[in-house]
C-alpha cells in the first residue's frame, strides 16, 4: 500500500463501497488505494465506483489471462469467462501464425493469444473508435495492427484465406434483455458491444457466414454465446460450411462455439 493508504482511509472506502452495494468492497478498496497516488485521487476513484462505473474502468485495467489489460472509460470490460475462448483457440490451433481479434473491444483476446503464441501476425478490429484506441495500447507490444470498421470490412484484403485463429467476441445479449443487465454494464459499456439483436445472434450469424473467406485451411473461428443460444449458433456455423463443436466450462459459465474450415 502507498504511504497515504492509512487504515482509517481504507475503512472509509470500504464503507462507501459496501453502502453502494459492492459485494467485494474490501478487495475493491485495496485495489483503489493501491492505484491512487493521493488521498484526493482515492476519493475521486471511490466516487466513480460508488456511482456505478465498472471497477476495471475506474482502475484503468483488468486482469485477463495473466495479463494486465488497459481498460478505458466507455470501453467493454473483458470478462474472465472469455479466457476460456482464448484457451480453446490455443488448444485448437497451438501453432497459429496469423490471428484476428474481431469485435476486439480492449483487444484483450488478441493480446492474450499473442502473449501465449509468441511471434504472430496479429490484427484486431472494432466498429467503436474508443475501443480501437484502447486496443492499440494493449496490442502494441505484440506488433499488432488495429483497424476501425464493421466486422470483416475493417480487415486488410491481404488477410483473406490466411487467418489461423479468428476470435470474434461478438455481442450476444438479445435486445429485449439489455435492460436487465447490471447497471455498470448497461450504463457504462457501449451498446454496440452488448446488443446482439432480436435473439442475440445477429452478429454471430454474420461472422460465421463470412468466416470461410478469411480462414486458412484448418483455421478456426471461435465465438462466445449464451447457453440457450448454443444450438442456433452451432446451426449457423454448420450453414456456413464450418465443422463445429460446442465447448463449455460450467465454473466460468462459458460457452464457446468452435468452427474449423476444412
Amino acid at each position: 500500500m502507498p504511504p497515504h493508504a492509512s487504515p482509517a482511509l481504507l475503512s472509509t472506502v470500504v464503507t462507501a463501497l459496501r453502502s453502494a452495494g459492492c459485494v467485494f468492497a474490501e478487495d475493491e478498496a485495496e485495489l483503489i488505494l493501491a492505484g491512487a497516488r493521493t488521498p484526493d485521487e482515492v476519493t475521486a476513484l471511490t466516487d466513480r465506483r460508488v456511482a456505478g462505473e465498472p471497477l476495471e474502468q475506474v482502475l484503468g485495467w483488468a486482469g485477463f489471462h495473466g495479463l494486465r489489460v488497459t481498460v478505458e472509460p466507455g470501453v467493454f470490460v473483458p470478462r474472465r469467462r472469455t479466457e476460456f475462448l482464448v484457451d480453446q483457440a490455443l488448444a485448437q490451433h497451438p501453432h497459429a501464425a496469423v490471428v484476428v481479434d474481431l469485435c476486439c473491444g480492449s483487444g484483450a483476446v488478441g493480446a492474450a493469444l499473442a502473449a501465449a503464441l509468441g511471434a504472430v501476425e496479429l490484427h484486431a478490429a472494432d466498429i467503436d473508435p474508443a475501443a480501437v484506441r484502447c486496443a492499440r495500447r494493449n496490442i502494441a507490444a505484440y506488433g499488432g495492427h488495429v483497424h476501425t470498421g464493421d466486422l470483416y470490412e475493417a480487415l486488410p484484403a491481404a488477410l483473406r484465406g490466411r487467418v489461423d485463429i479468428l476470435a470474434a467476441n461478438v455481442p450476444y445479449v438479445p435486445t429485449a434483455e439489455i435492460a436487465l443487465l447490471p447497471a455498470e454494464a448497461r450504463d457504462h459499456e457501449p451498446r454496440t458491444a452488448l446488443d446482439g439483436g432480436c435473439d442475440g445472434l445477429d452478429l454471430l450469424r454474420r461472422v460465421a457466414a463470412g468466416a470461410s473467406e478469411w480462414l486458412a485451411p484448418g483455421g478456426c473461428l471461435l465465438v462466445e454465446t449464451g447457453e440457450h443460444q448454443a444450438d442456433a449458433a452451432l446451426a449457423a456455423f454448420g450453414e456456413a460450411g464450418l465443422t463445429s463443436r460446442l465447448a463449455t466450462d460450467d465454473e466460468l459459465y462459458a460457452n464457446v462455439v468452435v468452427g474449423v474450415r476444412g
